[in-house]
């Protein structure tokens, strides 16, 4: 018989089922939100007991609090799908089987049939809603399953822009709004629960207003029409006013996007009358200047420009999860880059779409966060 001195440091002993069956699920919950995310996915199919852990939202709140975030999903709105969200798993890197549906919620038609309702925005787990027969806009949370409606200013309310931020403490809606011959801004804040308004933004902002402003350093960020230029509002005081730092040459189209810290880039075509040879990707600098990060593959940059048709209104931006993301509004697949690596690639096409799609394709940065106030 061997000693157990002299037995090998490599076997471990044993664990008792009998004593670790009665371990409270508290413990256990709290041993597993430790493991990293991958690690405990892969352990999902061992039991039902850890499969049904994922759709814990105390195990979900605790696993956040210890570094990235336990799901990421890129969610897809669509005209055809009808209030029914496919989600793409941007952390396991596939399309999940069950789509996002908020239908508990949301009325799915109106008294005439047609949607009652478009989803506008996401921010830090939240989504913002329009609801035109209600007179008013819908906040949720979809994962704490609570809602808020804010009314609109005013009535007829006619808006061709809008961006949400969801801060620590609260959010804020900021809309660009046309009435008659007007053009103004409302800013709602959610911790005072009111609306204000402040003076025209045609001067400044000039006629390419339909974009969503960018949210970096407490303001919102826009990029004006040829000749182009940055200019910004502070969600605080209500001024605008625009940078003087000067853009790359020789733009087609220009969007802007924010990791939501301390980073502002830019995306813009580079070419000529209108035609984009290549696109390019800049940083702002400490310096207030736009350094060169990254141009997209020549092949790929082709794909992008004929989707579009050269027409580049349709073009929009976000950033997800240390990806930046481009879409067009007539195509079901999403460009995206991983800034950390300075790699480009295409998303695929939501097995779910129909055959014969139409136009109309949303995308929205959806990162569930239990905590986050409506």
């Amino acid at each position: 018989m061997t000693p157990k001195s002299l037995q090998s440091p490599s076997r471990l002993p044993e664990m008792d089922p009998a004593i670790w069956s009665r371990l409270p699920e508290e413990l256990l919950e709290h041993v597993l939100s430790c493991l990293p995310l991958k690690t405990f996915l892969n352990l999902r199919s061992t039991c039902k007991r850890f499969k049904s852990l994922t759709f814990s939202p105390s195990f979900m709140s605790k696993h956040t609090t210890r570094g990235s975030p336990f799901y990421s999903f890129l969610l897809l709105s669509h005209p055809q799908f009808y209030h029914q969200y496919p989600l793409y798993d941007s952390i396991i890197g596939s399309w999940r089987h069950l789509a996002l549906s908020l239908s508990f919620l949301l009325p799915v038609t109106g008294s005439n049939g047609s949607p009652s309702c478009s989803l506008l925005s996401s921010s830090n787990g939240l989504f913002c809603f329009s609801l035109p027969s209600s007179k008013s806009f819908l906040v949720c949370n979809f994962l704490a399953k609570s809602s808020r409606i804010v009314e609109f200013p005013s009535y007829p309310f006619a808006f061709e822009s809008l961006a949400f931020v969801s801060m620590p403490f609260g959010y804020k809606i900021f809309v660009l709004c046309s009435k008659f011959s007007s053009n103004s801004v409302f800013v709602y804040d959610s911790r005072v629960h009111s609306w204000q308004k402040f003076d025209r933004f045609e001067p400044i902002l000039g006629d390419n207003y339909r974009q969503e402003g960018v949210f970096f350093n407490g303001s919102l960020y826009f990029t004006t029409s040829e000749p182009f230029s940055i200019v910004c509002f502070d969600l605080e005081s209500g001024r605008w006013e625009r940078l003087d730092n000067e853009l790359p040459g020789d733009l087609t189209f220009v969007r802007l996007v924010s990791d939501g810290e301390n980073k502002l880039y830019l995306i813009g075509g580079v070419g000529r009358n209108g035609i984009s040879r290549s696109m390019k990707l800049w940083e702002l600098g400490g310096g207030r200047n736009w350094i060169e990060a990254e141009s997209l593959p020549e092949l790929m940059c082709k794909k992008f420009v004929s989707v579009c048709y050269h027409n580049y209104e349709r073009v929009y931006c976000f950033w997800h999860q240390g990806m930046i993301c481009v879409c067009c509004y007539t195509w079901p697949e999403i460009l995206y880059c991983k800034v950390s690596k300075r790699t480009w690639h295409w998303l695929p096409k939501c097995p779910s779409l129909p055959e014969k799609w139409s136009c109309g394709f949303r995308w929205f940065s959806f990162v569930p966060e239990l905590y986050a106030t409506v």
